[in-house]
């Protein structure tokens, strides 16, 4: 066979298996086949060179662009040195929390080894990422852009924009991961990050082209390990629209929050004069609510423009406001009058009409456990068993989780390390308050689901605070913040089944134990394999197989 036959047969059987998969998601509007390498690069993006984890050679990894309902097939081939996983952050998969990328559901791609992801997306929209989930690699960046397109008979709520900018903003430290996670296992919290970088580039060296006139749409999102970053644009205002696959009432901003692992759509519309063809404008990523400053710097080019901005840096808010902060976060509404995924209004789910049949309260903490500082969730810090929990429910595999260690509300016992699993039942309706009692601020995600922030209050939860909520156009997201000796409350339709997990999105919080798993199944559910549209997805046959589950 001649080299130059070769890449039309790869061509070939990549489109093959493409039409295969697709054909196993029956409902699928389409399927893609991505091919991923993930290996180290020597980078330097704040000019001190370090390992930089980079997926086919960039840094960041490479966007996924997919479309509502459609199927992904992501191959993912690991030649690192230890072994790796990429979740999808925001990204709802349908019926299938095998397909996680987290420890307590899969496997890890071993050194020199490869994967393939197989998920179909849920009725979703929208703006995400992805990152790797273990041994805190995504201090060393592995991450990359998402987003999930309007099916074409669903309208975008707003103008065609000129074109799209992914825009990932982030702390970074020039240490190396390995160092950071040795300083967290030896008891030691992180020291403050060495910068702010967006889209993996240091001060000014991140460029974006605007036509004068042109509106154009930004994806941020916050990809750092635990910085929350205040993001604008020199002498632009910016229209917020969507955030985690929901469209937002339309407000103009001229600074945005976005905390750890959140992400935001905004349009910006360059000006339209006669000089604004030979100018340029800062974008800045400021670090928020630490002891120093920090920035993230970004330069917007209009017609090409090769010149520096002349003006000087747009200011922010004050390092430390978080009253601004939390009012910012209150004006974030749903849109009830246009849709998303689905061509009904998103006001049609009438979520405050629906009763709450479960309660959770999160409370979380910090504590010597057998000399070692950990992070807990109810007193409880999260510990790892030799077999992911998901491959350990299925398999019947006894002693390596029990579900209910995790009490549903704080109470107060000597912190202690397990393995925190809360069962739930499909179609649940439950309210999570996350109450905040460190000085410092939390964001937390939930795999698999998005949900209604409520409430926010400084103090602490009780009951009478559900008199405050919002119950009419609470914007629906995947990641939220609670504010420092705070709480913040969200409801959750429990709706897609597996094993969930729910995690500190601070990733030093989250290394030394701050979450757990949600495992939602079906009443009656005794055959997990059975595919319905009320049972989750069966087990992949190409699964992964370590610890008890060999």
């Amino acid at each position: 066979m001649s080299l130059a036959m070769k890449p039309r047969i790869k061509t070939t059987v990549l489109r093959l298996i493409s039409i295969i998969l697709s054909a196993v998601f029956v409902t699928a509007d389409s399927a893609q086949l991505l091919d991923w390498t993930v290996s180290f690069s020597q980078r330097a993006p704040l000019g001190i060179p370090k390992q930089v984890i980079v997926i086919n050679d960039q840094f960041p990894g490479p966007l996924l662009n997919a479309t509502t309902n459609e199927v992904v097939n992501v191959n993912v081939h690991n030649n690192l040195t230890e072994p790796f996983l990429i979740t999808w952050n925001g990204v709802q998969m349908r019926k299938n929390s095998w397909q996680d990328g987290v420890q307590g559901t899969n496997c890890p791609i071993l050194p020199g080894q490869n994967w393939t992801y197989t998920f179909q997306l849920k009725d979703q929209i929208g703006s995400f990422f992805y990152f790797p989930s273990l041994l805190l690699q995504n201090a060393a960046g592995g991450y990359g852009p998402v987003r999930v397109n309007n099916r074409e008979v669903i309208a975008v709520p707003f103008p065609q924009p000129r074109a799209e900018f992914d825009v990932l903003i982030g702390d970074w430290y020039n240490a190396d991961y390995q160092d950071m996670r040795a300083r967290l296992d030896g008891g030691s919290l992180l020291h403050l990050p060495d910068g702010i970088l967006i889209n993996g580039l240091g001060p000014s060296q991140a460029t974006f082209d605007f036509e004068p006139g042109a509106t154009y749409r930004l994806r941020i999102s916050n990809v750092g390990l635990k910085t929350t970053l205040n993001f604008r644009i020199q002498g632009h205002q910016m229209q917020l629209v969507e955030t985690e696959g929901s469209y937002t009432a339309k407000k103009y901003y001229d600074n945005l929050d976005v905390h750890v692992g959140q992400s935001y759509s905004v349009l910006v519309t360059a000006h339209n004069d006669e000089s604004s063809g030979n100018t340029s404008y800062y974008m800045v990523a400021s670090a928020r609510f630490v002891p120093v400053k920090m920035l993230g710097i970004g330069i917007i080019r209009y017609s090409g423009y090769q010149g520096v901005p002349l003006a000087p840096l747009p200011m922010g808010p004050m390092l430390y406001d978080y009253i601004y902060s939390a009012e910012q976060a209150y004006s974030i509404r749903w849109d009830l009058a246009v849709g998303a995924a689905r061509p009904n209004p998103q006001g049609s789910y009438r979520y405050g009409n629906i009763p709450i049949n479960r309660t959770l309260v999160l409370s979380n903490g910090v504590g010597l456990i057998n000399d070692t500082l950990r992070f807990t969730v109810n007193q409880i810090s999260f510990s790892y068993p030799d077999t992911p929990l998901k491959l350990a429910d299925y398999f019947q595999l006894s002693d390596v989780f029990m579900p209910g260690l995790i009490p549903n509300t704080p109470d107060y016992r000597r912190p202690e390390l397990g393995v925190s699993v809360i069962d739930a039942v499909h179609r649940e309706y439950v309210q999570v308050v996350f109450q905040n009692n460190m000085r410092f601020i939390q964001t937390w995600h939930a795999d698999g689901y998005n949900f209604f922030v409520v409430g926010m209050g400084f103090g602490m939860w009780d009951e009478s605070k559900m008199a405050t909520y919002n119950m009419v156009d609470a914007i629906s997201r995947s990641t939220v913040q609670v504010y420092p000796l705070s709480w913040t409350a969200i409801l959750i339709m429990l709706d897609n089944q597996g094993m969930w997990n729910l995690r500190s999105q601070n990733a030093e919080s989250r290394y030394l134990g701050q979450e757990l798993y949600i495992r939602v199944k079906r009443v009656g559910q005794n055959d997990p394999s059975t595919i319905s549209p009320w049972v989750e997805s069966p087990i992949p046959k190409n699964v992964i197989k370590c610890g008890r589950a060999i």
